[in-house]
């Protein structure tokens, strides 16, 4: 049986009253009621930066993560390839996991400011799609076209704390200007290893190729 506590219904993301456009409220469950009643009386100003219809236009964009299939993979013919958010989801693993590791800043949390930045390291994809070098798109249009695409979401979400966190965590990202970040582009490479052996494993790929190892990572 699930148990919930006031505190925890009080950080329930507040844009439960959108789903009035797919529900009538008095058949809303009494759960979501309670939520939302608490939310609206949540004073806490980080809370109140993303309203509830930019909530649902941000997460609906990112819902692109799901279903765009890796292009590395896709071009190699690989049946039913990950998705994009499938690989930073397993990054985000790798940094859960990991042990502390000497020269981290402490003072951003450490490996969960990584967690976070592996799940947003890729997000701009949502609307450029992942590029590869195959594609023959420079490194400079490609990170132009990213970063474009990010203040758009950015710009999507609302502004506020939110966004900025992401852009913040996109950009040292991009730009390798931490320590974390250098760490997080080493799980980039070592998720796309294993999900490569796991590929090769299953017969569904032949990465014995001279030119495999190079390409994928030329733009890390």
């Amino acid at each position: 049986m699930w148990s919930v506590s006031r505190s925890s219904l009080t950080t329930f993301p507040s844009f439960i009253s959108s789903l009035n456009k797919f529900t009538s409220f008095s058949s809303t469950p009494k759960l979501l009621r309670m939520a939302s009643s608490s939310s609206n009386n949540n004073n806490n100003p980080d809370n109140a930066s993303v309203s509830p219809s930019s909530a649902i236009d941000f997460l609906t964009l990112c819902h692109r993560l799901k279903t765009t299939k890796r292009a590395g993979w896709v071009k190699r013919e690989v049946q039913n390839p990950e998705s994009i958010s499938d690989h930073m989801y397993r990054m985000g693993l790798m940094a859960l996991i990991s042990a502390d590791i000497p020269g981290v800043n402490r003072d951003k949390y450490a490996l969960f400011w990584c967690v976070k930045m592996a799940i947003v390291h890729d997000m701009a994809e949502a609307i450029v799609g992942d590029i590869t070098p195959c594609d023959g798109i420079s490194k400079t249009e490609k990170s132009r076209r990213e970063r474009e695409a990010l203040d758009h979401m950015c710009n999507l979400l609302g502004g506020g704390s939110r966004a900025k966190e992401i852009h913040d965590l996109w950009m040292e990202y991009e730009e390798s200007s931490s320590l974390e970040a250098k760490i997080v582009k080493d799980f980039d490479k070592v998720e796309m290893i294993l999900q490569a052996l796991e590929y090769e494993k299953g017969k569904a790929v032949n990465i014995s190729g001279d030119n495999y190892w190079k390409s994928p990572l030329s733009f890390s």
